[in-house]
């Protein structure tokens, strides 16, 4: 996999940059221009503190105006061609494009001068990256059926644009992630993903970085390391064990269906797998993908989040190792799992699956 390394890079009409990368053996130009006429970025988001529990949050009030659910005809993920109106990728046909988003929640600081620093230290400017990252220029596909030559390049992707945003200064964590269905929140249903490059660390890492640090001064081990070899030696949650990856349903499982996927080898993150690596991570990704899908009889498509945890740029990477976490808000066909008053008042989460036969189920859909 090498086509990661060197993206096509362009600017859009706003001055957004948009990359290409191109499968493996097939090179275009990329030469199209973004001819739309479009305001200049909004950099107005904030970033407030909440002393109550010590968390970021970030207030993206831009974000109301949003592209949300257009016709076909009228994606913004589409190429452009004659029949349409210009979209946000100028070229015709493209096989992954990855773009600043135009309605960010973190943005990179504005041109015109110093941003803002803020009302106090509960209040300042959301610097940071979001990018949106397309996986076909096929409206229809999934990404679980695409070729395998494309999901190699969306791995490169995944690899290039970590590295490139994690020499940011400003960016303390980078999270590449895909939703997928209308029941998810999804307001684009082209096949596509994001990337957040936040300005902190966020809470879901920094409460795995507390475990993992208790964890390491009781034993002086990894804990991601321990969980995936007593998974893989106990079994009954196990998935799939290959040469370099295992995945499994975790023990406390919060989600219907949920699957965590890790490399053998303690690494930090994507840019830190090898070629071997990156090469099964392609087929069993796609794997995992496909039998989630076959979970429900009569489903098609399983709305899920496809989540990588990867080390904080800075901090404690070495109590951090890479993993993905996959998991569907769907616990039975036309019914969903809401997170009511004990999960979201309280954060103490109920699952009404049993992990174990949510595993026998998985390993079944072969």
């Amino acid at each position: 996999m090498t086509s990661e390394r060197n993206p096509t890079r362009r600017s859009l009409a706003d001055g957004r940059q948009i990359f290409y990368f191109d499968d493996a053996g097939r090179t275009r130009d990329h030469t199209a221009r973004d001819t739309r006429e479009l305001p200049t970025l909004d950099h107005s988001s904030r970033m407030r503190y909440d002393v109550l529990t010590g968390e970021w949050i970030t207030v993206a009030s831009h974000r109301m105006t949003r592209t949300h659910l257009p016709s076909t005809a009228e994606c913004p993920l589409c190429p452009t061609n004659e029949t349409r109106t210009p979209t946000e990728i100028p070229d015709a046909d493209y096989d992954v494009a990855v773009f600043e988003n135009r309605f960010p929640s973190f943005a990179s600081a504005p041109q015109d001068g110093a941003p803002n620093t803020g009302d106090g230290p509960g209040d300042r400017p959301a610097l940071g990256h979001c990018e949106v990252m397309c996986f076909s220029s096929d409206h229809t596909a999934s990404v679980a059926e695409l070729p395998l030559e494309r999901m190699r390049t969306i791995v490169g992707a995944w690899i290039s644009r970590t590295e490139e945003l994690s020499a940011d200064p400003v960016v303390e964590q980078v999270f590449c992630f895909e939703n997928r269905g209308e029941e998810i929140g999804v307001t684009l249903t082209h096949p596509h993903g994001q990337i957040y490059a936040y300005p902190y660390v966020t809470p879901r890492t920094r409460s795995m970085l507390t475990q993992a640090d208790k964890h390491f001064e009781r034993t002086g081990r990894s804990l991601l390391a321990d969980v995936l070899a007593s998974e893989r030696e106990d079994g009954t949650r196990l998935i799939y064990d290959g040469d370099h990856w295992s995945a499994y349903v975790p023990i406390a499982a919060r989600w219907p269906i949920e699957i965590h996927l890790a490399p053998h080898r303690d690494i930090p993150d994507l840019p830190s797998l090898n070629d071997e690596e990156r090469e099964e991570l392609a087929v069993v990704y796609q794997d995992l993908l496909r039998r989630v899908d076959r979970f429900y009889p009569g489903i098609d498509r399983v709305p899920y989040i496809a989540a990588w945890h990867q080390a904080p740029v800075r901090i404690d990477r070495p109590l951090s190792r890479l993993h993905l976490q996959l998991f569907s808000i769907l616990r039975a066909p036309g019914k969903l799992k809401y997170l009511a008053g004990s999960e979201s008042a309280m954060g103490a989460w109920v699952n009404d699956a049993i992990p174990e036969a949510v595993a026998a189920r998985l390993r079944e859909l072969k």
